[in-house]
């Protein structure tokens, strides 16, 4: 009987080091497991820490043995699932730039609206739009610019927070 395939946003808390992240990446690709969100930066320089989000998939027991293997690495200080823990926050920014004219420029512009994208930047043939949103709703407004001329996309990847009173801090709350 096949298992069902889930997807989880992982937290992980780490040393501010080099070479931190490359382990923990490391571990993802010694393993071959996938990772489909990525994103990292400083957040606690009395502590020296930095926070990690991870998106991945697998079997309920690959997503079990990721976070084993991530809190057992020496510079992680804790690991919780953000999937298992209840109700959390999940957003993404993007970046996506379209070229066109006319219509075309018209019809983007009316679409950016309703997404509520913001144009941070436009030229006599092109927008720059900023939009922040869950995964789906930015892969939603990528697709509708598509035929309008969608020419760039950049993206930041997940980063998500817990909902609620409680605090992810250390080791000891770990999954």
């Amino acid at each position: 009987m096949a298992q069902d395939i889930q997807r989880a946003v992982i937290a992980v808390l780490i040393e501010n080091e080099s070479g931190a992240l490359a382990r923990v990446v490391g571990l993802f690709s010694g393993r071959g497991y996938n990772i489909e969100s990525l994103t990292v930066s400083a957040i606690d320089a009395s502590r020296n820490l930095s926070r990690i989000t991870i998106v991945t998939s697998g079997t309920e027991m690959v997503i079990a043995q990721i976070k084993a293997q991530l809190a057992r690495l020496i510079p992680v200080h804790g690991v919780r699932d953000l999937t298992e823990c209840g109700p959390h926050v999940a957003r993404e920014l993007a970046l996506i730039k379209v070229v066109s004219k006319g219509e075309m420029r018209t019809e983007g512009m009316r679409i950016a609206q309703a997404f509520r994208a913001h144009a941070v930047d436009t030229t006599a043939g092109s927008f720059v739009f900023e939009l922040t949103g869950s995964a789906e709703k930015i892969d939603a407004f990528v697709e509708l610019m598509q035929p309008l001329g969608l020419a760039e996309v950049s993206r930041t990847g997940i980063a998500a927070i817990g909902r609620g009173t409680e605090v992810f801090q250390s080791i000891e709350e770990s999954f």
